[in-house]
């Protein structure tokens, strides 16, 4: 049982312990940052900012995004937003959340400024030289006045998802189902306050902010947030600051692959206690690869914003990972169910549904995608998968990624598992692409470790797969385009690769 109902309860750790550290930068404890978060919550409601009011917050990385992120969620409802995204975009998603105000670095982010016009309270944020996050703006302040807390089923975040199939939708996250993830999680890696998390995952996204961030407050430990992810300066930095454990996608791993050396461990890796993958289906080739080069379980886990992040995962040992799954509901219901809406028995395939305190009951404004997703009270995920006797999930692919060639279902994922497996193969995804004859035929990009061609690599596939499963087209790119926060849209590859929505 989650013993806190809203964030500002969840910044409750030891006082006098560290709670967010940034490189050359200050270190933030646990009752430092409370006093801040309250700070600049009043200053929020001061400016005018009530309940229910959207905040869009568009900071890169670090401690001010976290410190403002909280704050808005306290006074009213934070709606972060990717910095790099385009005017068009920041006009999009300020103009569908609704926004009241917009959170920007001090002299920074023109282009959200522009998006924001002249009706939206603009709030600059700096941090000043004693390491305290400080609010400005040119709007009028209220005298101070007692901050109007938040309560567990008000709303504090507001994200869109993804959108692989439609649309974004907007995703309501409430106190409640933030600090239901946020224990989840924490039980599910038994963290403590001894335990620094290196977040390398954008702020903007449940990944970050719940998976990295919110779950490491809440148990009392401690949050490194440097700028982002870099490669070069990753392993310098998890020695400086202790990391315990580390969050990341798939194509992360990759990077850090890509420059470790044969038996060797990296410095910085010797606390690692686990390493946890998430937003991307990880191959086992991968999982191994890991394990082997930085000594420490990887433990894959299945994530998605209307969950407040965390669904499943593999657990710590001594209790068994399974390569190619996604591990057993983490204090989350998880089921299999047909399109008639019944529940299938383990070992049948269909579509993951899930429910529990951490899982939101409705999008916000969307009533058509709410009785397409809500069946008998659980949630449907959109992803194919199988629950085993032990009930671990394994997830077969998107349902509306599933390539149909004259009238055989193929799971993109299978092809992919197989060329992961090719030693010259570094990151792989497989789509649909539109045939004449057969429907759908399937098609792969990519990315290499060393040179292969294109016959190699169908070749390989038909000494392994049934002929209607090889991809007939293989696109030998120098990187497989992804999303912002760093997933594998197929949708978005077929598209950059093929010019075919």
């Amino acid at each position: 049982m989650n013993r806190y109902h809203t964030l500002l309860d969840a910044i409750s750790g030891e006082g006098r312990r560290p709670a967010l550290l940034s490189p050359g930068g200050p270190v933030i404890t646990h009752g430092a940052l409370r006093t801040q978060v309250e700070r600049l919550a009043e200053f929020l409601q001061r400016a005018g900012i009530r309940r229910g009011d959207r905040v869009s917050i568009v900071l890169p990385n670090g401690i001010e995004a976290v410190v403002a992120f909280l704050a808005a969620a306290t006074a009213a409802t934070a709606a972060p937003l990717n910095p790099s995204y385009k005017l068009e975009e920041f006009q999009f998603y300020l103009r569908d959340t609704g926004a009241r105000a917009l959170v920007v670095p001090e002299g920074g982010a023109e282009l959200a400024r522009q998006a924001a016009g002249t009706k939206t309270i603009l709030i600059e944020c700096r941090l000043d030289e004693k390491g305290s996050v400080q609010f400005a703006t040119q709007c009028i302040l209220q005298p101070s006045r007692s901050l109007e807390a938040a309560k567990a089923d008000d709303v504090a975040l507001v994200l869109h998802t993804s959108g692989t199939t439609s649309r974004p939708k907007r995703v309501p996250l409430r106190h409640s189902n933030l600090m239901a993830s946020a224990a989840n999680i924490g039980s599910a890696y038994a963290l403590t306050p001894d335990d620094v998390s290196l977040c390398v995952m954008p702020l903007f996204h449940v990944h970050g902010l719940v998976g990295s961030t919110l779950a490491t407050l809440v148990s009392g430990g401690t949050v490194a947030v440097p700028p982002g992810f870099n490669a070069l300066s990753f392993w310098p930095t998890a020695k400086t600051w202790r990391a315990t454990w580390y969050s990341a996608v798939p194509a992360i791993h990759q990077m850090l692959l890509a420059r470790a050396h044969e038996g060797v461990r990296p410095p910085g890796a010797e606390r690692l206690r686990f390493i946890r993958s998430c937003s991307s289906a990880l191959s086992p080739v991968t999982m191994a690869e890991l394990e082997r080069s930085f000594g420490a379980p990887v433990l894959e886990a299945y994530g998605m914003t209307e969950a407040s992040h965390q669904i499943a995962t593999n657990p710590l040992p001594p209790a068994s990972r399974k390569p190619g799954s996604v591990g057993r509901g983490s204090n989350v219901e998880v089921g299999i169910m047909d399109k008639e809406g019944n529940l299938l028995p383990s070992g049948s395939q269909g579509e993951v549904v899930i429910r529990g305190a951490n899982v939101i009951t409705a999008y916000e404004g969307n009533p058509e995608a709410n009785r397409s997703s809500f069946t008998h009270g659980w949630f449907r995920t959109g992803d194919e998968g199988i629950i085993d006797s032990d009930g671990y999930v394994t997830l077969v692919s998107r349902i509306k990624e599933l390539i149909v060639r004259g009238g055989e279902k193929i799971s993109p994922r299978e092809v992919d598992e197989v060329l992961a497996l090719h030693p010259c193969v570094a990151e792989v995804a497989t789509f649909g692409v539109p045939h004449k004859v057969y429907g759908e035929e399937v098609a792969s990009a990519v990315s290499l470790r060393a040179h292969a061609t294109e016959t190699e690599l169908i070749s390989f596939c038909r000494s392994r797969l049934a002929e209607f499963k090889c991809p007939q087209k293989i696109y030998i790119v120098d990187r497989i385009p992804r999303t912002d926060t760093g997933k594998i849209q197929r949708r978005i590859v077929r598209e950059k690769l093929t010019g075919q929505a």
